[in-house]
Protein backbone atom coordinates (compact mmCIF):
# COMPACT_ATOMS: atom_id res chain seq x y z
CA UNK A 1 0.00 0.00 0.00
CA UNK A 2 1.30 3.66 -0.67
CA UNK A 3 1.61 6.38 1.50
CA UNK A 4 -1.13 8.39 -0.62
CA UNK A 5 -3.81 5.25 -0.21
CA UNK A 6 -2.99 5.19 3.79
CA UNK A 7 -3.25 9.07 3.90
CA UNK A 8 -6.81 8.86 1.56
CA UNK A 9 -8.11 6.00 4.25
CA UNK A 10 -7.19 7.67 7.11
CA UNK A 11 -9.19 10.86 5.80
CA UNK A 12 -12.25 9.30 5.18
CA UNK A 13 -12.55 7.30 8.43
CA UNK A 14 -12.00 10.90 10.08
CA UNK A 15 -14.38 12.46 7.80
CA UNK A 16 -16.82 9.17 8.11
CA UNK A 17 -16.68 9.54 11.66
CA UNK A 18 -17.75 13.55 11.65
CA UNK A 19 -20.61 12.88 9.05
CA UNK A 20 -21.94 9.72 10.55
CA UNK A 21 -21.82 11.78 14.40
CA UNK A 22 -23.58 13.80 12.90
CA UNK A 23 -26.34 12.68 11.03
CA UNK A 24 -26.80 10.56 14.03
CA UNK A 25 -27.43 13.37 16.31
CA UNK A 26 -29.70 14.79 13.74
CA UNK A 27 -31.54 11.61 13.86
CA UNK A 28 -31.85 11.11 17.12
CA UNK A 29 -33.02 14.31 18.34
CA UNK A 30 -35.67 14.22 16.35
CA UNK A 31 -36.38 10.15 16.96
CA UNK A 32 -39.28 9.33 19.02
CA UNK A 33 -38.30 8.51 23.08
CA UNK A 34 -37.27 4.53 22.62
CA UNK A 35 -34.92 2.02 22.00
CA UNK A 36 -34.00 3.34 18.82
CA UNK A 37 -33.55 7.01 19.98
CA UNK A 38 -31.48 5.18 23.08
CA UNK A 39 -29.19 3.88 20.52
CA UNK A 40 -29.19 7.60 17.94
CA UNK A 41 -28.03 9.15 21.15
CA UNK A 42 -25.51 6.77 22.32
CA UNK A 43 -22.51 7.72 22.17
CA UNK A 44 -18.47 6.49 23.44
CA UNK A 45 -16.07 9.12 24.34
CA UNK A 46 -12.82 7.89 23.35
CA UNK A 47 -9.29 9.85 24.56
CA UNK A 48 -9.13 12.60 26.94
CA UNK A 49 -10.29 15.76 27.67
CA UNK A 50 -8.03 18.79 27.28
CA UNK A 51 -5.48 19.81 29.87
CA UNK A 52 -3.83 22.90 29.99
CA UNK A 53 -0.59 24.52 31.40
CA UNK A 54 -0.85 28.28 31.90
CA UNK A 55 2.36 30.45 32.55
CA UNK A 56 2.95 33.98 33.05
CA UNK A 57 3.73 34.24 29.30
CA UNK A 58 3.17 31.16 27.66
CA UNK A 59 0.19 29.28 27.38
CA UNK A 60 -0.51 25.51 26.42
CA UNK A 61 -3.75 23.49 25.85
CA UNK A 62 -3.78 19.77 24.83
CA UNK A 63 -6.56 17.32 24.27
CA UNK A 64 -8.06 14.23 21.99
CA UNK A 65 -11.44 13.36 21.72
CA UNK A 66 -13.31 11.47 19.77
CA UNK A 67 -17.44 10.33 20.55
CA UNK A 68 -18.07 8.11 18.88
CA UNK A 69 -22.09 6.95 18.00
CA UNK A 70 -23.74 4.37 15.94
CA UNK A 71 -23.80 6.10 12.77
CA UNK A 72 -20.14 7.40 12.63
CA UNK A 73 -19.09 3.82 13.08
CA UNK A 74 -21.19 2.65 10.61
CA UNK A 75 -19.56 4.92 8.10
CA UNK A 76 -16.27 4.08 9.39
CA UNK A 77 -17.39 0.50 8.49
CA UNK A 78 -18.89 1.06 4.92
CA UNK A 79 -15.32 3.65 4.08
CA UNK A 80 -13.60 0.00 5.06
CA UNK A 81 -15.60 -2.20 2.74
CA UNK A 82 -15.05 0.34 -0.04
CA UNK A 83 -11.18 0.55 0.43
CA UNK A 84 -11.24 -2.65 0.76
CA UNK A 85 -13.47 -3.30 -2.57
CA UNK A 86 -11.50 -0.42 -4.26
CA UNK A 87 -7.84 -1.61 -3.39
CA UNK A 88 -8.05 -5.36 -4.47
CA UNK A 89 -9.91 -4.56 -7.54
Amino acid sequence: MKKSEILFLIVALILAAAVGGLIGDIIGSVAPKGNVKTLLEKEIPIGFQTISFDWYALSFTIGFLIRLNFFSILGMVLVIIYFKWWHLS
